[in-house]
């Protein structure tokens, strides 16, 4: 595949009408949605809370994850949210009904995410580990059900061109796949955006985006631990499990850059990347710095850094130049998003209420799914997932990496088998020396 057959793949999916979808039984109504939360984490905890409250006939009705406690502590916030809720509303146990978990609905393993697909639920929330959500994405297509899956929807290649396909079968089953990238949903985030792509700033130019932050968590191996525990418990630090920092934290970020250029495909891609501050083993095989230089087929380049380094400045802000202005986009202070002209006089700036949009997601996910048009965004979730990917990609390497290589990669990051057993140890790519494949 190359790019011009994505763009055309992309179309036809956009345009796809459904043949022989599910009967459309909850459109418009009240009826009963059952609900599967696979990974049981704090963002599958939260993603869970979202569906509970954007509709009052969701229920969840099974819980997976590779471990235990994660399943137990997550149902026990949940029962604690919808308990709260019931009591500063006086609405008796309206919502702790909606937690409808039963004993037998509770599975833990490897193959976990199959046996809740196959609980009888309607839909399913995707928020495991990335190195997994293709296949999971893939079951549940398979299976009829509607999904939320959580970014990055794939960490190498074959996960991308996998997702491809079930998003295109998704949607001649007119199935929800709605991808979590949460910008998208955030009411100052549109606006600005918004408003550089009705030209307020004249043509794009180009575009600067940064996710600087510190070190994410990580956890001490323990005597019982197999490789295989270890390192999922230290997840982020992993990049066959996570798709290194910018793959799966900034790949907001990224994200926000494809927007502000209309979701234009870039051509290749150069990076610097590299580890000056990570040290142990809990910090796996990830850089902990990134670099990446877009360049499209029109001649202009887009810019990118991220970095998770403790003691530095924290950053997150995208900036967008036009012929005829600029504009300035941060998420955390939304009150500070604003276009400008090339003086430097201020045009217009956002004024207005920003409601969580993690709540906003999930609101727009199970209404479309209600109204009998279920949301797919998952070609342009797998566009942004793949401008993330080619950029580790080149800063392993230390090569330019194009589109078509990227998308086209036979690298397959982790083991083919799971078990709890030993792995081979990682090992950090050297630029220049690390090949792409």
């Amino acid at each position: 595949m190359n790019r011009r057959d994505f763009v055309k793949t992309s179309g036809l999916a956009i345009a796809a009408t459904a043949v022989g979808g599910p009967a459309l039984a909850y459109a418009g109504g009240s009826d009963r949605i059952k609900v599967g939360l696979i990974g049981c984490g704090g963002r599958g905890t939260g993603a869970a809370s979202q569906a509970l409250q954007a509709d009052p006939g969701i229920v969840l009705w099974s819980m997976g994850d590779i471990f235990a406690e994660r399943i137990e502590s997550s149902h026990k916030y949940l029962a604690d949210q919808m308990a709260e809720l019931d009591d500063e509303g006086g609405a008796g146990t309206k919502w702790r009904n909606k937690l409808q978990v039963a004993d037998d609905r509770r599975f833990v393993g490897f193959d976990a995410y199959q046996h809740v697909i196959d609980s009888g639920v309607d839909a399913v929330i995707l928020t495991t580990f990335p190195h997994f959500r293709p296949a999971q994405i893939k079951a549940a297509v398979a299976a009829g059900k509607h999904i939320f899956a959580e970014k990055p929807v794939a960490v190498d290649g074959p996960g991308i061109r996998s997702v491809l396909e079930s998003s295109a079968e998704a949607q001649r089953k007119n199935l929800a796949l709605q991808v979590g990238f949460c910008w998208r949903y955030h009411a100052a985030m549109r606006a600005g955006l918004g408003k550089v792509l009705d030209g307020s700033i004249g043509d794009v130019t180009t575009v600067q985006t940064t996710y600087h932050t510190g070190t994410l968590q990580k956890h001490p191996r323990q005597p019982s631990w197999s490789d295989m525990e270890f390192e999922m418990r230290n997840w982020w630090h992993f990049t066959w499990l996570s798709g290194d920092h910018i793959v799966e934290q900034a790949i907001h970020s990224i994200d926000r850059m494809a927007w502000a250029l209309g979701d234009m495909l870039p051509a290749r891609v150069n990076c610097l990347g590299g580890r000056a501050a990570r040290s142990g083993p809990e910090h796996g095989d990830v850089f902990d710095h990134f670099a990446a230089v877009y360049e499209y087929d029109d001649g202009r380049r887009a810019f990118h850094t991220c970095r998770q380094i403790d003691g530095c400045p924290s950053d997150n802000s995208d900036y967008v130049y036009g012929t005829k202005g600029a504009a300035y986009i941060n998420g955390w202070t939304p009150n500070r998003i604003a276009t400008r002209d090339l003086s430097g006089k201020e045009l217009w700036h956002f004024e207005g209420e920003v409601k969580d949009m993690y709540q906003q997601e999930h609101d727009e996910l199970w209404a479309s799914i209600r109204a009998g048009k279920p949301n797919n965004d998952c070609v342009r979730g797998a566009r942004s997932n793949l401008m993330a990917i080619m950029a580790r990609m080149a800063a392993y390497t230390g090569q330019t990496i194009t589109w078509d290589q990227a998308l086209n990669s036979q690298e397959h990051l982790g083991p083919t088998e799971y078990s709890w057993s030993s792995l081979p140890a990682p090992t950090v790519a050297i630029p220049g020396q690390t090949k792409f494949s």
